[in-house]
């Protein structure tokens, strides 16, 4: 049986607006392993972007719990949750989340240089052209296609090593073959490296990459399919 990177149970997520409550997430439980990828998929509104948020514990649920690398995140507070992020996981979101003012080298610099790496830029170099972008080192993003600005999310987000990488929409917001050499190349790179992939998309062609799938339906978990 493969060891779990992450482990829920029981978790909700209930937020207070104005008419009344509203459950998010009802009583998901689920168990990734080390090295798999996994697609969590499902209407708009279902829950998907918030139970990524709890997995990566960007957010906290309102009952259950997670696991994040065998660490309960219910006992940590926000810096010991950061800390366990900054040393276990990267993130790729819809939006890039690129620093404007940062060259596409020194973007991907920055997690390097905050874990004290000293071999930081030769590390960034090596991604950025990886992922094809060895000509674009002193660009800045608004110099930069959408393509190619996730592209450097993708490489700043491999950057460390992380045992897991969460991808938020990372296809969303590119054209269809954009979107396709994403997909490689974030596939390629998680083999390379053995990381655990766990995304959340609106693209079918993305979900059936993965491993398996988990569906969320109005806050509840559907049965998986592998």
């Amino acid at each position: 049986m493969s060891e779990s990177v992450i482990t829920a149970r029981h978790l909700s997520k209930v937020v207070n607006a104005p008419e009344a409550r509203l459950t998010i997430l009802d009583d998901v439980s689920l168990d990734i392993s080390r090295g798999s990828s996994v697609a969590i998929v499902g209407a708009s509104g279902s829950g998907k972007s918030t139970l990524l948020s709890l997995l990566a514990g960007l957010d906290l649920p309102s009952t259950g719990e997670v696991i994040l690398a065998g660490r309960s995140l219910t006992g940590l507070d926000e810096d010991q949750r950061a800390a366990l992020r900054a040393e276990q996981v990267g993130f790729v979101f819809q939006s890039f989340q690129l620093l404007d003012s940062l060259t596409a080298l020194e973007n991907v610099m920055l997690p390097l240089e905050l874990d004290g790496r000293r071999d930081a830029a030769n590390r960034a170099r090596h991604l950025l052209g990886r992922v094809g972008l060895d000509h674009r080192l002193t660009h800045y993003p608004r110099q930069l296609s959408g393509g190619e600005q996730q592209r450097v999310a993708i490489a700043r987000a491999f950057a460390s090593d992380p045992a897991i990488l969460f991808a938020d929409e990372p296809t969303g917001n590119l054209d269809a073959a954009t979107g396709a050499r994403i997909t490689d190349l974030l596939f390629e790179l998680n083999r390379e490296q053995g990381t655990t992939l766990v995304l959340v998309t609106h693209d079918e062609r993305l979900a059936q990459r993965c491993a398996s799938t988990l569906h969320l339906d109005a806050g509840r978990l559907q049965e998986s399919s592998a």
